[in-house]
């Protein structure tokens, strides 16, 4: 029998091929001591100079399988090899302790890489792999070692690694690369997100894979549920998966230009998330209408400075612009504490999770909120814009945010500049004490977006990034139900619309009971929206609504997830 095992799915589709092991060389920095430091900083940059070479000629090869704007996850990993504060740190790090330049590198990359990893946000916390990336380049040309060549596969396999790094991820070719399997990685990775926009196969987080599999041994993959089945005793099964996966991908695409209905004549609305502009592109493509969380804070994340005025205000224009009419909400600086900037020192503290960051660092920082702000305003005239504020606890910050907000505007009209009459000032409800109050929230907010990633993290007292509480990650748990259903029905009272942007939006499992709660909009990575839309238009509202109300009386994860599998088999959509 073959060997099963679980990883994170993280980019749908079937593959069953021999294995191929990605092997890392192992670098050699033996004799750190030196004495001649002025050699040893000249074949630093000597490295640096051949890296970035390297990773033009990467960007361009991947330009060509992915496309531009895809590409330009390579210009981070430029910056990176020429950041001036990391450039610097190696320097003064081989001049001061005396050490040879290999050791310098792997040092300060390793500082760098603990801080991105330290991060809550998830996206953030996959940026370490970035450093990861560009400090094994830089090494391998330092020490004069070559790094694997994906370019020479050409069979058909799947590839095992311990990792594979965003530069790596890049060069496959789908014509002989069917999938791959990683042992660390998840689905906000750079590799994750390639793997979706080239529609490769993948299963990350799978401990120990490398070291299970031996090269050329017949391995089985499933991107969509994160199933692993080494030596399979029945291939011609997974082959039949392959071909009604192709079959349902096909039909798919009927969903992807047509509105959110279900079968008894209640719309919903099918959004977005979204991290830059450029991401807009796959939203459309994959039907989307409307964006329900731009995450401004990568403008900030991918900067060496905070970014001006003008830069924030490109950045939303082009969004606003793409989407024409639909709905974009832009959610305002989400960052403190846990996302680190490199060029902002935050305050150490113990706790981050619950500290200074969100809506608590932007108004204790006026004016960097206002330069946002002012972007924000300016912006709004290219489309309909809503604004998000993050974290928020308490009506009194909600209401001095909107404050400063309207009083920001309107020093921008008396400037002589045009902002839009019909902006939305909204919240995240992530936090408990403003699901609990979302009556008395919705006489001020114009809408609400669940964050049901980090709503699920404060009801569980469970920091969502470690492993040993990872079980406590329960989004259909009746507790977390509870607070969605107190926000939706709060947030109702007032004639408010409610949003989602978690995961749990996108989830199968959690879709029929969203919609039986009454949620009006559900945003999600853009892949996942034709399936969504195609269950909610298989449907019946006053179904769903029975459904959710059993969900919420129930006692365990358990027991709804298995009342929401047994109802969709039933309408044979799982």
């Amino acid at each position: 029998m073959g060997k099963l095992l679980k990883g994170i799915g993280a980019s749908n589709g079937i593959a069953i091929n021999r294995a191929y092991l990605l092997v890392t060389p192992k670098f050699d920095i033996n004799d750190k001591q030196i004495t001649d430091t002025i050699n040893e900083v000249k074949k630093f940059h000597i490295a640096l100079e051949k890296t970035g070479e390297q990773l033009l000629k990467i960007k361009e090869a991947a330009a060509k399988k992915i496309g531009e704007e895809k590409a330009e996850v390579f210009d981070a990993h430029i910056q990176i090899a020429n950041d001036p504060e990391i450039v610097g740190e190696v320097e003064r790090t081989i001049n001061e302790t005396k050490v040879n330049a290999a050791f310098a590198i792997r040092f300060v990359f390793d500082k760098y890489f603990e801080i991105f990893k330290n991060m809550s946000d998830a996206y953030f916390k996959e940026r370490a792999a970035d450093v990861k990336d560009v400090k094994r380049r830089v090494l391998s040309n330092v020490l004069g070692v070559s790094l694997p060549n994906i370019v020479d596969i050409n069979e058909e396999v799947i590839i095992i690694a311990p990792d594979l790094t965003p530069s790596e991820t890049a060069l496959l070719d789908k014509k002989y690369v069917k999938g791959f399997i990683t042992e660390i990685g998840g689905r906000t990775s750079h590799a994750a997100i390639m793997a979706r926009t080239m529609e490769i196969p993948a299963v990350l987080g799978v401990e120990n894979i490398s070291t299970l599999v031996t090269s050329n041994q017949m391995v089985a993959l499933n991107g969509s549920t994160g199933e692993i089945e080494i030596e399979p005793t029945n291939p011609d099964g997974w082959k039949k998966q392959i071909v009604l996966f192709e079959k349902e991908k096909e039909e798919l695409k009927k969903y992807i230009h047509v509105p959110s209905v279900t079968i008894d004549g209640h719309k919903v609305h099918l959004s977005s998330n979204i991290g830059k502009p450029s991401d807009v592109d796959a939203a459309i493509a994959n039907g989307a209408e409307g964006i329900g969380l731009y995450r401004s804070e990568f403008l900030y994340m991918d900067n060496d400075h905070w970014p001006t005025e003008e830069e924030q205000f490109e950045g939303y224009k082009a969004v606003l612009d793409k989407m024409h009419d639909a709905l974009v909400v832009i959610r305002t600086l989400d960052i403190g504490g846990d996302k680190k900037l490199s060029y902002f020192q935050f305050p150490q503290e113990a706790n981050p999770f619950l500290g200074y960051r969100a809506i608590r660092f932007c108004l204790d920082n006026k004016e960097i909120f206002k330069t946002q702000l002012r972007a924000l305003g300016r912006a709004s005239i290219y489309g309909k814009l809503g604004i998000m504020f993050p974290m928020i606890a308490t009506i009194d910050e909600f209401k001095e945010a909107k404050a400063f907000a309207e009083t920001t505007f309107a020093e921008l009209r008396k400037e002589g500049q045009k902002v839009a009459d019909d902006i939305q000032l909204g919240m995240m409800t992530e936090i408990p004490s403003s699901a609990v109050l979302a009556k008395q929230f919705s006489k001020y907010a114009d809408f609400f977006s669940i964050g049901t990633n980090d709503l699920n993290q404060y009801t569980f007292a469970c920091d969502r990034m470690s492993q040993k509480v990872a079980y406590l990650y329960q989004p259909n748990n009746p507790s977390l139900l509870t607070l969605v259903k107190f926000t939706i029905d709060g947030g109702h009272i007032n004639k408010r619309w409610i949003g989602m942007c978690g995961e749990m939006a996108g989830d199968i499992l959690s879709i029929p009971i969203l919609l039986g709660l009454g949620l009006d909009e559900f945003s999600m990575s853009a892949t996942s929206i034709p399936k969504a839309r195609m269950i909610v238009n298989s449907l019946s509202f006053e179904e769903c609504k029975l459904l959710a109300s059993k969900a919420i009386e129930l006692d365990t994860l358990t027991e709804v997830n298995n009342l929401v599998s047994n109802f969709l088999k039933q309408k044979k959509l799982i």
